[in-house]
Formats: structure tokens, sequence, C-alpha cells
């Protein structure tokens, strides 16, 4: 499939099952609900009001603490389709915060986490896996090992920061 005509003709074929509607669908009021838990659980974080969907390539908000704020820095809770997973990131309100952060992890030679190769073009300084392969059939569950890895990530970056 080269051409943008033989791939609107697939899409269109796949839209017609019907299946595809339904499973996004699902997704976006997961996601939302997620976003809505964290919110209502952790109400000193900053929690973005809306939901980044993406073009099918990610779909996202934040759950930024105060300390992160402070320091002009976000976490976002991702889904990534075509790895079809959920991650976190540690992203900067800007590029030149982003740049400040990068450079301090990678100067310190902090591995806890995947430090991105470059901050050109991405929107992130740190990513992690939250949940690779996420069981769809038990949400309470899946929910429970976002908020835990989540909370690990930002405990860990935040403890990083406040020594250096």
């Amino acid at each position: 499939m080269n051409s943008f005509h033989e791939q609107m003709t697939e899409y269109r074929r796949q839209l017609e099952m019907g299946t595809i509607q339904k499973a996004y669908k699902g997704l976006m009021e997961y996601i939302m609900d997620l976003k809505t838990q964290l919110k209502n659980k952790y109400p000193d974080h900053f929690v973005s009001g809306s939901i980044y969907y993406g073009y099918m390539d990610m779909t996202y908000f934040s759950f930024t603490p105060k300390s992160l704020q402070d320091r002009k820095l976000k976490i976002a809770i991702v889904f990534v389709y075509d790895t079809f997973r959920f991650e976190v990131w540690l992203g900067g309100y800007n590029k030149q915060v982003q740049s400040k952060y990068w450079k301090l992890f990678k100067e310190s030679g902090w591995n806890k986490y995947r430090i991105v190769p470059t901050t050109a073009g991405v929107d992130s300084i740190l990513e992690h896996v939250l949940v690779d392969d996420p069981d769809f059939s038990d949400l309470n569950a899946l929910t429970k090992q976002i908020e835990k890895a989540a909370l690990k990530f930002i405990k860990d970056v935040d403890g990083f920061l406040s020594r250096h």
C-alpha cells in the first residue's frame, strides 16, 4: 500500500467493519476515566483539563505534582499506539526548560529511566514504560498498575532533582 488513495481505501474498509470505532471510543473513555480518577485521588497534582487525542500516534494527559510544576516540568501519562502501551514522560513547559533538564539528566549519568537521545523534535526528557501490552479486560487493575508505576517515576524524578 503505497498511495494515499490505497491507504484510504483500506482505512474505509476497516471502518466499515465497525471494530476500530468501538475500540477507539472505549480507549478514549478509559483514558478519560483514568484522568478523572487521578485528578480526584490526587487533588494536589495538576491534571490537564483536556486530553490530547493525537493522530492515532499517541494520546495523553498531564499529571504533574506541584514540586515539578514549580520547576516548569510536567508529567504526561501517554498511550503510544505503535507500541500499544502506556508510558510516562517527563517534559518541560518549553524548549529552553526541556533542554536545561535534559542536559542535567544526561550529564549526571543517571540512568534509572530512559533519557531521550536528543530534545530536537521530541516532547520528552525522560520516558518510561508503565504497562507493556495492557490487559483491558480488568480496567481497575490496569488503572492501579498505571497509577503505581507513574507515582514511582514521579518520586524517583523528584528525588533526583532535589539532590541536584
